[in-house]
């Protein structure tokens, strides 16, 4: 069961935080040449459609998009399902010598974006991968950090952070919640 303990972010505060992370794309890759934005499946897939809608918003040429399904690259996979079901990754273009911006919703252990890593190259040899979260919890288990971070927001490991998306939530926004 679990209790929530606050709203971290409404519709508005996920809005700004992810013009910022495009703001924040564009200045480090000194524009948007060779981006293409992979989102984590599922709730990435949303996010990294924020950050496509931004571009173009701000007068950038449409980035390809595409998604990453993870499933079979978990390190877990076994523990989880005895018959894993799998999604479809839709890879918008050849990725030799792009820029990726992985995106997802929130970043715990790292190990989402290892297997998101992993997917990655068996696809293509990208020129750099960065990685852009709406939620940093903390908590890693594996070296990896994000390169973009919309809040970090300090948990227990008996809280969990629910991100909402219009597309698969019917609202926007961000939650913490406690675990009994």
């Amino acid at each position: 069961m679990l209790k929530l303990k606050s709203v971290i972010m409404d519709e508005a505060a996920v809005q700004r935080s992810m013009m910022r992370i495009t703001h924040e794309i564009i200045e480090k890759n000194s524009g948007t040449d060779d981006l293409v934005l992979l989102g984590i499946r599922r709730r990435g897939i949303a996010l990294a459609a924020m950050l496509q809608d931004n571009f173009v918003r701000l007068g950038e040429k449409s980035i390809p998009l595409g998604s990453i399904d993870i499933s079979l690259y978990r390190d877990d996979l076994t523990a989880l399902d005895d018959m894993p079901r799998t999604g479809r990754s839709e890879i918008p273009c050849d990725l030799t010598g792009k820029k990726v911006i992985l995106i997802d919703d929130v970043i715990y252990t790292g190990r989402t974006v290892r297997a998101a890593i992993e997917a990655i190259f068996d696809v293509g040899r990208p020129k750099s991968i960065q990685l852009a979260v709406l939620i940093d919890r903390g908590h890693r288990e594996l070296p990896i950090r994000p390169d973009y971070v919309g809040k970090n927001i300090p948990t227990s490991h008996s809280e969990v952070v629910s991100v909402m998306v219009n597309e698969f939530d019917g609202k926007t926004g961000v939650c913490l919640y406690q675990a009994d």
